[in-house]
């Protein structure tokens, strides 16, 4: 993985070199990409500047786009993407900006979000807050290159590792998985990273099992099917879509060992946690699990201050609108969870010093 991110961030800084050598002819590609093209490029700057005065109600204060801004969520699967569609929805009927426009779009989660960001083709990303820290540094899987044009923008969840496998299978412990089919989450997300960490706490290492690098929506389909021995999902708790494939298979979680936790704990930020047997109808007793925080970043190059201010506003103050569980939540009481050593939007600070949620 971190090889592929290094050739990734390789290939984008090589092409970074030859756009800002060649100037005319970015903006087509970054029109494709995003449907923003004031995402702190200059080389394009001139361009941009004629193009938004042809289309003036995609503008804001501070010349910035705002007709076609992207949210990066997650797979279809998992609780980024349905929670994300939500809170787009809530931010488009609230905000006081003419000729606003989010959508919310799937993608491979956490680091995917952030290295769009960092390329200027989403504006808005859901992440784990652990990945949000190394990309800081260029650490993990940001090896050798750190991005600091995003900031956080609130808390949105607590994340919780939800191992599931067939009740009928022979797997009953994560020590099991060795040689097994086990999807680990899309690459880029923080349900692989952190799956990977989980099994590399048993001594299972990349090609010692088979691994599905998709979502957990595509994944239950083959637990489902008897196709998949097990899957990770950095979800909700509960998860609708844990939930929905017991309905049509009998599952269980796979707890994380004492020893495993400690691995887990010495070496991440994630801390441990109890799924309470109460969490899903098939659960018999608690689990322990490894959590984190889901929270919301956003660019600095394409989301200026007063935007920042108005998403973050319209989101806090209308997130009793949204339904999906995971949505309640999202309160100025936790606001701040996630937040630690991370660099603060501008617009976002200004609206949580305004609330007091800075106190």
């Amino acid at each position: 993985m971190k090889r592929k991110m290094t050739s990734m961030f390789g290939l984008l800084l090589t092409g970074s070199l030859v756009l800002a050598a060649c100037g005319d002819g970015n903006n087509d590609a970054n029109d494709n990409n995003n449907g923003n093209a004031d995402t702190g490029n200059n080389v394009t700057e001139e361009n941009n500047n004629e193009n938004n005065t042809d289309n003036n109600d995609g503008e804001a204060a501070g010349d910035v786009n705002v007709g076609n801004l992207q949210l990066g969520t997650g797979s279809t699967g998992g609780t980024y993407y349905p929670l994300g569609q939500e809170m787009a929805t809530v931010i488009n009927n609230n905000i006081d900006v003419d000729g606003f426009d989010l959508s919310a779009v799937s993608s491979g989660a956490s680091v995917d979000n952030i290295i769009s960001i960092f390329q200027g083709e989403m504006d808005l990303g859901m992440t784990v807050h652990l990945p949000a820290l190394e990309s800081l540094t260029g650490d993990g899987d940001f090896e050798g290159v750190a991005v600091d044009n995003f900031g956080f923008m609130g808390h949105i969840y607590p994340e919780v590792m939800q191992i599931v496998t067939a009740a009928d299978s022979d797997i009953e412990s994560i020590a099991d998985l060795e040689g097994a089919s086990i999807a680990i989450g899309p690459p880029g997300s923080g349900t692989q990273s952190a799956a990977k960490l989980i099994l590399e706490a048993y001594g299972i290492e990349d090609g010692d099992y088979e691994a599905y690098e998709e979502g957990f929506g595509d994944a239950a389909g083959r637990i489902q099917d008897g196709n998949l021995d097990a899957s990770f999902g950095l979800l909700g708790l509960p998860a609708g879509s844990i939930e929905e494939l017991a309905v049509s298979r009998d599952i269980r979680l796979l707890p994380v060992s004492d020893e495993g936790l400690q691995h887990v704990e010495d070496n991440s930020g994630y801390e441990a946690l109890t799924i309470p047997a109460d969490s899903y109808d098939f659960l018999e007793e608690d689990i322990q699990a490894i959590t984190a925080y889901a929270i919301l970043v956003g660019s600095t190059d394409s989301i200026d201050e007063d935007l920042g201010y108005e998403i973050t506003k319209a989101l806090y103050e209308n997130s009793g609108d949204i339904s999906h569980p995971q949505g309640e939540f999202i309160t100025g009481e936790n606001a701040m969870n996630g937040s630690d050593g991370l660099p603060m939007h501008p617009g976002a600070e200004r609206y949580f010093e305004e609330e007091g949620f800075l106190d």
